[in-house]
């Protein structure tokens, strides 16, 4: 290539730049704003919209070894013009007092193993020091005061707060602590909605780093109060690797799209399983499901999470399974997902 060089073959070479986290590059996202090409040197413009300090110095700093690698480029300066992105949220959803991030786990159908990941997740969060709270917004089939190993009960405060039940080093909230043992919650949308409201307004979280809310499957009443009440900084999807989650996953994805939440990656579950014996892969329900479904949202795929007894052990025993067996593949899968969040969100312990 001679030292002249195109804005066509400038873009070209800035395709290679990935934003961080993702597998689109800069072009596709729409972030180069202006090329300028006198003689052999090169300028680049570029808009961001992040809270993240991290991402605009990679970005930089990718885009000058891509561009530097052009035969015969001289200097190349990268401007970036940094924007304060909008709140994800609808019109009327607010923060929670206290609390400074707030992370949907949702998927689109149920038996993914999605309470199992929210739970496991929240652990890790707190095992790398961050203040968490996990939220059972499920309020239909309340799973987290069985993985947790309490049914205590919650108290309230003189002014009718309500305080969280907390396990493992974490603040928890769920109908289960609410309903004696097998009883249903027979619940009609009004009251599902004034329920929900209340675990999410009237629980006095306090501080916390990362509040984690357990989805209910689908897209139904619970969903839509969520995103109505509370600001999220983004959403989680859980499936399992063959078409059939996936589909439903889709659908969980445009949800939040629809209503601004971003999504900030998907985890396949039941990924597959290693047999003990010999240490063999079985791909149960099929391979590739979630990174396919990955790259068609344009998210990363932040974990592959195995079918492993001993998690499904942990979570019917009481203690999640990144608390009961820190040291194990498993937990440090769900450590490395709850770093990859934390450093999105500038959170360090």
């Amino acid at each position: 290539m001679s030292a002249s060089f195109t804005e066509g073959q400038i873009r070209d070479a800035l395709r290679s730049v990935k934003y961080p986290g993702f597998n689109r590059d800069i072009i596709s996202f729409g972030l180069v704003r202006g090329v300028e090409v006198t003689g052999r040197d090169i300028l680049v413009e570029l808009a961001l919209a992040t809270r993240d300090p991290q991402v605009p110095d990679r970005i930089r700093a990718d885009t000058e070894a891509a561009l530097g690698a052009l035969p015969g480029a001289g200097s190349v300066t990268v401007r970036i013009d940094l924007q304060k992105p909008p709140e994800a949220a609808q019109p009327g959803a607010t923060r929670i007092a206290g609390v400074a991030h707030i992370l949907a786990v949702a998927s689109g159908k149920g038996g993914v193993g999605k309470s199992t990941v929210a739970a496991n997740l929240a652990a890790a969060l707190t095992a790398k020091g961050l203040r968490t709270g996990l939220c059972d917004c499920d309020l239909y089939g309340p799973s987290i005061a069985l993985m947790f190993g309490t049914v205590e009960r919650p108290l309230a405060t003189e002014d009718n707060r309500i305080l969280p039940i907390e396990q493992h080093g974490l603040k928890l909230m769920s109908m289960g602590f609410l309903l004696d043992d097998d009883a249903p919650a027979i619940l009609r949308g009004p009251m599902v909605t004034r329920y929900t409201q209340q675990f999410l307004r009237q629980v006095e979280w306090g501080e916390l780093d990362c509040l984690v809310l357990d989805l209910p499957p689908g897209t139904g009443d619970i969903q839509l109060t969520i995103v109505q009440t509370v600001a999220l900084d983004g959403a989680l999807i859980v499936s399992t690797p063959q078409e059939v989650a996936l589909i439903d996953a889709r659908k969980a994805a445009a949800m939040f799209a629809k209503v601004n939440v971003p999504v900030l990656g998907l985890v396949e579950n039941m990924s597959y399983f290693l047999c003990p014996s010999d240490g063999r892969r079985y791909d149960i329900f099929g391979s590739g499901g979630g990174a396919r479904e990955a790259r068609r949202l344009g998210v990363p795929l932040l974990g592959e999470i195995p079918i492993d007894m001993a998690t499904r052990e942990s979570g019917d025993k009481g203690c999640p399974i990144v608390t009961a067996h820190p040291k194990s593949p498993i937990s440090q899968a769900f450590l490395s997902i709850a770093t990859r969040l934390a450093d999105s969100w500038g959170l360090r312990a």
